[in-house]
């Protein structure tokens, strides 16, 4: 074996091998800084996706199972729908032909109001008289032509609030509903309107913040004003949270709101004779996806509309395509059948209850056929 001592110091440099090895196992190395930056930079990335893919994947597929189902033959129109139409009907472009076109046009369809536009109301809540030069002639007519249809002056401005940045709502631009010599202007022109013959008001004042106690204080002052003169008062209200706090994150996020609380909704609904929800301009880029969400929109709202409150659903007759609208997913038909689905889930029995046509100049064929069709006609009919 020659020097005995040989193999005692080969099994102490092991045993110190081992420990070394059992050691790094227990006790990881220190990395280079960047290194642990890269790590904890990529587990971030990593939870931050899972915390916003996870939601709107799963949003997604509730939406998408929330456009399932059979829709009743029975959940068609109560005969309470409306029609928005544009200013041209009181500036002197439309004529009694184009009249004539739309009585053929809204013959045998459960249409019972027109919002025809006649603002815009000024940045202090007044209207200027030379707005609508052709009024008389307008009101006369429909009485004439369509006596058992409602005309109500569509009133509108920006809200401004004075806290915007720069950009496409400008600070110092719009109506102040804060300005209590405002809301007493905007009560004047809905007086204004009423005595020109109108039979209602119907306000579209946005982007409106969820909360706003001033529009609730301008809606206290409007219905025994409107209702005096025998008016309705009716408003075009923002979509409802379809997850909790979403109307916090868009307006941190965007600057302005885009949903209301579902309470916030219930508060406005008690105070006016109807309210016709926006339900479009969702940026949602599938007919499934906008289809499951309109009847999430529509169950959301019955919930909170009183019985009494003719409540309707907006259907897009329009076919803008930008980042919040996409003409190939908000359809007419996937509008109808969201429209359908939710009533039938809620509130399948309640007559107050319509959808909203937006808007005249912009509609097509197909449009008005889908509507037809869908709302109005049963199926084979």
């Amino acid at each position: 074996m020659g020097n005995g001592g040989t193999p005692a110091a080969d099994s102490g440099t092991g045993a110190i091998r081992s420990a070394r090895h059992l050691l790094g196992r227990l006790v990881p190395r220190r990395r280079p800084r960047h290194a642990t930056v890269r790590r904890v930079a990529k587990w971030t990335a990593l939870a931050l996706t899972v915390l916003v893919v996870l939601p709107v994947v799963g949003a997604g597929t509730a939406l998408r199972v929330s456009y399932t189902g059979e829709t009743p033959e029975d959940v068609r129109t109560r005969g309470k729908d409306a029609l928005w139409l544009g200013h041209a009907w009181l500036d002197g472009r439309r004529d009694a032909g184009d009249l004539a076109a739309l009585k053929r046009r809204l013959a045998g369809t459960g249409v019972r109001d027109l919002y025809v536009h006649t603002g815009p109301l000024e940045d202090d809540g007044t209207l200027r008289q030379d707005r609508y030069p052709r009024a008389a002639w307008f009101l006369r007519a429909v009485k004439r032509e369509l006596p058992r249809v409602r005309v109500q002056a569509w009133l509108g401005n920006v809200l401004v609030y004075g806290d915007e940045k720069a950009g496409k709502y400008p600070a110092g631009k719009g109506l102040r509903l804060a300005d209590a010599g405002s809301r007493r202007a905007v009560v004047d022109s809905a007086r204004q309107v009423l005595d020109t013959g109108f039979d209602g008001v119907h306000f579209d004042l946005e982007p409106l913040r969820s909360d706003d106690g001033d529009y609730l204080r301008l809606l206290d002052r409007l219905g025994p004003t409107v209702r005096a003169h025998g008016g309705l008062l009716s408003v075009a209200a923002h979509q409802i949270d379809p997850l909790p706090g979403m109307h916090t994150v868009s307006a941190a996020v965007r600057g302005r709101g885009k949903w209301w609380t579902q309470r916030y909704f219930g508060q406005v609904a008690r105070r006016v004779d109807q309210i016709a929800v926006m339900s479009y301009d969702t940026a949602l880029p599938l007919e499934s996806l906008y289809g499951g969400y309109v009847a999430q929109q529509t169950v959301l709202a019955l919930e909170a509309a009183p019985e009494r409150v003719d409540l309707l659903m907006g259907l897009p007759f329009y076919h803008t395509d930008d980042m919040g609208h996409h003409a190939s997913a908000e359809t007419v038909p996937a509008a109808v059948r969201g429209v359908r689905l939710g009533l039938a889930r809620e509130d399948r029995e309640r007559r107050r209850f319509g959808v909203a046509l937006y808007v005249d100049f912009a509609a097509t064929e197909n449009d008005w056929e889908a509507y037809r069709r869908d709302w109005c006609a049963p199926s084979g009919s």
